[in-house]
């Protein structure tokens, strides 16, 4: 295999000035085929180029570890797929309105969904497979990071309003995970944290892969070894060594949508697990639920917690198989498998350093995964 051109275009993205590190780990037919880790962790001081240990702010893609847990849950028979949410958390329940919710993005801007209509939505017929698929009628975002305690911030989320009538249409919600998150808690009577890593990352072998709740990193941790994100406005400082998610600040660290740091090698090894077909942690039937389209809309389609192949040629699942599926992670992070070509590729990055405007992760995923696809196709 002819990896040139892959580290050319590494090369290219990191002289270019679109992420300041990267760390990529590519896995195909069960083997590491290729790792690399490039650039300065931070150019403000230059202090240290990373290295493969280096961990990064894993972002959304953490939703797959909280999706991993709580289907475990469902094989085991705690729950159920088709169950509605309030049978697990019962605070979550009766009839809400209809309303936009807050823009993440934009201070004062409202992103309303339902096209203005006014009936309500009981909450109790709000099932987990709905929340797994983003088609809950749940907002994608509400300010947790103005609630006075990581309790209020949940409570928020019991009670919030929904946007559009589920089912009707596909909106990513990082509310639903943070109710997934909290339903794995209640049924396993363990702290997220505790279950992902009893159930998930420990049976991996993924020693460098968990959360770092706000005031407990361990000891162990390196913060030179962690690759800083953004300049944040909110907490007037550059981040590093803890979650760069707000809403996951406020909740102390631990939510089901944000959280996780880990490392490249470590996250393709997790995305063995599903090209494996779930083994050793879920089985073949499940895995082939979660990666059957449950949900589409204006060309989005939502798996079990993965989003699925794009034939949008800029997304950055569109250079591999139209069978792959994976996630992406707002400070810069991903990880996609294809079965077709048994590959897991786990692209790293801290490009939201650069801040929240002007983003250059698009370009950057589809340059470095066309690169992975020349090479493993060569």
């Amino acid at each position: 295999m002819d990896f040139k051109p892959l580290e050319r275009a590494i090369s290219h993205v990191l002289e270019a000035g679109m992420t300041p590190a990267l760390q990529l780990a590519v896995r195909q037919h069960g083997q590491l085929i290729y790792s690399a880790a490039n650039g300065w962790l931070d150019p403000d001081t230059r202090q240290r180029v990373t290295c493969i240990t280096t961990r990064f702010d894993m972002a959304s893609v953490t939703k797959l570890f909280t999706t991993t847990c709580f289907l475990q849950l469902v094989e085991q028979g705690k729950t159920g797929l088709d169950q509605p949410v309030c049978e697990v958390l019962p605070e979550f329940s009766g009839l809400r309105e209809l309303h936009p919710y807050e823009d993440p993005l934009r201070d004062g801007v409202w992103v309303d969904v339902a096209n203005q209509q006014t009936q309500k939505v009981d909450a109790s017929q709000t099932t987990f497979r709905q929340l797994l698929s983003h088609n809950s009628g749940l907002p994608a975002w509400r300010p947790f990071k103005e609630q006075p305690s990581a309790e209020a911030a949940r409570q928020m989320a019991l009670e919030t309003f929904f946007s559009y009538v589920p089912g009707e249409r596909v909106v990513y919600s990082d509310v639903g995970l943070i109710l997934l998150g909290m339903a794995v808690e209640r049924l396993t009577g363990q702290r997220l944290d505790a279950a992902i890593r009893e159930r998930v990352t420990a049976p991996l072998g993924l020693q460098r892969t968990g959360y770092l709740p706000i005031g407990e990193l361990p000891p162990d941790v390196d913060l030179l070894d962690i690759a800083p994100t953004e300049l944040c406005r909110w907490r007037n400082r550059r981040v590093i060594g803890e979650v760069h998610d707000e809403s996951t600040s406020r909740l102390g660290g631990i939510a089901g949508h944000a959280g996780i740091f880990s490392t490249a090698e470590e996250i393709a090894r997790f995305g063995q697990l599903f090209i494996n077909h779930g083994a050793p942690l879920l089985s073949r039937a499940m895995v082939q639920e979660m990666v059957k389209v449950q949900a589409e809309y204006n060309g989005v389609r939502r798996g079990l917690g993965f989003a699925l192949w794009s034939n949008d040629p800029e997304a950055s699942s569109n250079p591999f198989s139209p069978a792959t599926f994976g996630h992406t992670g707002f400070t810069g992070t991903s990880v996609w498998m294809d079965p077709e070509r048994e590959l897991v590729a786990a692209l790293l990055t801290n490009e939201v350093y650069n801040g929240r405007e002007s983003r250059n992760i698009l370009p950057l995923r589809v340059e470095i995964h066309r690169a992975i696809v020349a090479a493993v196709d060569a």
